[in-house]
């Protein structure tokens, strides 16, 4: 099926893969599928694309991830944000469904820039500029974001991506590589409780291991930026920066499994606050940017 008509997309292509992109919904990934047309991420159907939430992959901008109850406070100055979840929270930044600008530097990359300030109803108190770049190369996709605070006060900072693969290949469940140590206790709407603590042995990945019936939404941390993904006849391996220095493991309602590099913890905007080790909220002064670039790597069969 097509995408409807109000769905501008962008692809490019390499050798190994192809990328659709959709500039007017975050800047998201619709779809990215290997030469033999496999999907890498889960497949999307154009047709029912809504928002971010149904895209392959989006990006998570300025903050990744949930709020609790919406609000936090940063600089002696409570921040009430607007609620965006059922269970009263705000969630994944204010960036993965509004339009971004996109120039096209080759066939192979793509580059899309944002600016808060183009918008009224930002859900964020801070001016701030956003960019992604796409890069197809050899087996690997490069996702390149930039976060820049243009305001005139310093500003909490946060940057992720939220990508969906696709998890079964011809009926193989894969086994997770996700050599990361710590793990962080949640309460019911997934939020953490307290810092980091050791891995149990249900929780490790740190060897591979298959899911089975588990069906995680953990924060884990303390991990060497690698993850794969293993099917046998192909695997996926993820490289991320340093920056990113946490990875949330969700197993997703239609089957997708979602391992989202992401540069500091959940609702770390009160988790600094309140004193907790490691959450790594990043504070950016005036002109001051975040950065960080993730590499999917194709290898096998695809």
């Amino acid at each position: 099926m097509n995408p409807p008509d109000s769905l501008k997309v962008q692809t490019i292509s390499s050798p190994a893969m192809t990328l659709d992109i959709l500039p007017d919904v975050g800047a998201s990934v619709l779809n990215l599928r290997s030469a033999s047309g496999r999907p890498v991420l889960r497949a999307v159907n154009p047709g029912n694309v809504q928002s971010s939430s149904q895209c392959a992959s989006f990006t998570l901008l300025p903050f990744s991830n949930r709020v609790r109850d919406a609000r936090f406070v940063f600089g002696g100055r409570e921040v009430q944000l607007q609620v965006t979840t059922k269970d009263g929270l705000t969630q994944h930044g204010d960036v993965r469904n509004r339009p971004w600008q996109v120039s096209r530097p080759s066939a192979t990359g793509l580059v899309c820039d944002f600016d808060s300030r183009h918008f009224a109803n930002i859900n964020w108190p801070w001016a701030f500029t956003a960019r992604v770049e796409y890069l197809l190369h050899g087996p690997h996709l490069d996702t390149s974001v930039t976060l820049t605070n243009v305001d005139t006060l310093p500003m909490p900072a946060g940057l992720g991506l939220h990508p969906y693969f696709t998890r079964l290949h011809d009926g193989v469940d894969p086994a997770l590589e996700l050599p990361a140590a710590l793990i962080y206790d949640t309460d019911e709407r997934s939020l953490p409780l307290a810092e980091a603590r050791p891995v149990r042995a249900n929780e490790d990945f740190r060897r591979p291991t298959p899911l089975g019936e588990r069906q995680p939404d953990q924060v884990y941390t303390a991990w060497d930026g690698v993850a794969r993904l293993d099917w046998g006849a192909r695997a996926l391996t993820i490289t991320a920066d340093n920056v990113y220095s946490h990875v949330v493991l969700f197993a997703a309602p239609d089957g997708s499994l979602a391992l989202e590099p992401v540069s500091h913890a959940t609702d770390a905007l009160n988790l600094a606050n309140q004193g907790v080790v490691g959450a790594d909220l990043r504070v950016l002064a005036p002109g001051q940017s975040l950065a960080g670039a993730v590499r999917f790597t194709l290898q096998g069969r695809w």
